[in-house]
């Protein structure tokens, strides 16, 4: 079993922050998927007053019936969360880059409105390249961090919130959009998924300049480009 995240790295930068301010977590899920949308989990956490949730990893490190176990438990651990969106029309407008920071903007302002001090709070963003200041008017504090997700608790449920809450909205579509599999493949390029492609063209889910790109790469088994 891999190692437990802790909530050292996030006690550190609460040592920092202004009365009222708190860690907030951040993770994005299906940055890479062909069809729909890239979603941002954040989960604000004052890191001296919780402990570490029994089995929580890293998403990427567990199975879907034990992210789905978890769930319930993150979804009420820390002090607040939320979840913010970007459609595939959206990245396809905007590019993903700027798509996660949209909805990294939108989890933020979800957590104001549940009375969250963002401003005087500080973001542990997992990565080593910030998307999330360059969406935002007035940023608070983003401190990077490689492996956050799966070293630092916050970061970690934040990563179970955002991959659940994504994968049910693409099982959920593959009822109104059958033939893709997405139950299965949440959207990314099994090849299951690219043959229906294929076969049927795309949906409104799909991200046509992800596909576009598969096509001149000549990645996508023959798929041509709609873009």
């Amino acid at each position: 079993m891999s190692t437990a995240p802790t909530l050292e790295v996030e006690r550190e930068l609460a040592a920092d922050l202004p009365i009222g301010g708190l860690v907030i977590g951040m993770d994005e899920v299906g940055r890479g998927a062909v069809a729909g949308p890239v979603a941002v989990g954040v989960v604000a956490v004052d890191p001296l007053l919780v402990v570490v949730p029994d089995g929580l990893r890293d998403s990427k490190l567990l199975t879907e019936p034990r992210r789905e176990a978890l769930h319930p438990v993150v979804s009420v651990w820390g002090t607040a969360r939320a979840i913010g969106l970007a459609s595939s029309q959206e990245v396809d407008a905007l590019g993903i880059v700027a798509a996660l920071g949209l909805a990294g903007e939108r989890a933020l302002v979800a957590l104001g409105s549940a009375g969250i001090a963002v401003a005087a709070s500080v973001v542990l963003l997992d990565g080593s390249h910030d998307w999330l200041t360059p969406a935002l008017e007035r940023a608070p504090r983003v401190r990077t961090r490689v492996k956050a997700d799966r070293d630092c608790a916050s970061v970690s449920a934040a990563s179970v919130l955002a991959k659940v809450h994504r994968d049910r909205l693409m099982a959920a579509s593959d009822i109104d959009h059958p033939g893709y599999g997405w139950a299965r493949n949440k959207g990314y390029g099994a090849p299951e998924h690219l043959a229906a492609i294929r076969g049927a063209g795309p949906s409104p889910l799909h991200r046509l300049s992800f596909l576009g790109r598969l096509a001149r790469e000549g990645a996508g088994g023959g798929l041509p480009e709609w873009t």
